[in-house]
């Protein structure tokens, strides 16, 4: 790869951690005011008013809005133009090494045995890298912290099973209480395979939230019927959305993953110009 378009995605990737650490997407922020107008307990709205007030402090500081950065999970548009190489991912590679040491970053990552921090955020298969084809060159970041992330679920429902995805979608979040920082988003992937209905799921973490189908929009009411509201102390709002994308799946079998996001619904976009 041409070492200054490197560097330009490099640059990208860094300057996009940046953004999504300390800053939430308007949408995001939009929902939860919504939730907050909307929330009559005096105990979830302390919740909620100390995290919007979270989240103007971090704007202004431009300090991550929470102490658990998460792990790089980073989605690269390529166009036609340019060659899909080995040093793509050392360039995304070295914009997240560049936001560990400059906004700063918390070390998470580690060897999954060992336990040994890499310090820098790297690893292998690390950060986490998804390319798919486009008109621009573009890196989009989705820093994923770990208490959303555990409470995450895959579940290989039979085929007859259709009518149990609001179960699946609804346990999951009742299993999880109060561990991932509600009020949620959920991504919900549909279909596929095991490990595509996984990916599904974590991709629909980076739809609007503003907007929801009506498939969507029953399975949100069904989560905020638990009243677990924000933080787990009880409330109307338990998730500000549900976002779901769906694959063909093989007709003996049906994927059902459930990607939890804290309230902290962190994602941001920097397009890369080619020369």
């Amino acid at each position: 790869m041409d070492p200054s378009l490197s560097l330009r995605i490099a640059d990208a990737t860094a300057r996009a951690f940046a953004r999504a650490v300390t800053t939430l997407p308007p949408d995001v922020e939009a929902a939860l005011a919504k939730a907050l107008d909307a929330e009559t307990d005096p105990v979830a709205r302390g919740e909620l008013e100390n995290i919007l007030e979270n989240i103007e402090l971090a704007r202004r500081s431009g300090l991550p809005l929470c102490q658990d950065t998460g792990v790089p999970v980073v989605y690269v548009t390529l166009p036609p133009s340019v060659p899909l190489e080995q040093g793509l991912y050392a360039a995304v590679a070295d914009g997240v090494r560049r936001a560990t040491t400059a906004v700063p970053l918390r070390p998470n990552v580690v060897d999954p045995l060992t336990r040994h921090n890499s310090g820098d955020n790297t690893g292998e298969g690390m950060p986490a890298v998804h390319v798919r084809p486009g008109d621009r060159l573009s890196v989009t970041v989705l820093p994923k912290g770990a208490g959303a992330e555990n409470m995450s679920r895959v579940e290989m429902l039979l085929p007859s099973e259709v009518a149990r995805i609001p179960e699946v979608v609804v346990r999951c979040v009742l299993e999880a209480g109060a561990r991932p920082c509600p009020p949620v988003v959920l991504g919900v992937g549909i279909g596929g395979t095991f490990d595509l209905a996984a990916a599904l799921a974590k991709e629909a973490l980076l739809e609007p939230i503003d907007a929801m189908d009506p498939f969507e929009t029953s399975l949100c009411e069904a989560v905020n019927r638990l009243g677990l509201g924000p933080m787990g102390l009880g409330g109307a709002t338990t998730a500000l959305a549900v976002k779901v994308r769906r694959a063909a799946c093989h007709t003996a079998s049906l994927p059902v993953a459930v990607n939890v996001q804290c309230w902290a619904n962190r994602h941001a976009t920097e397009y890369v110009e080619v020369a």
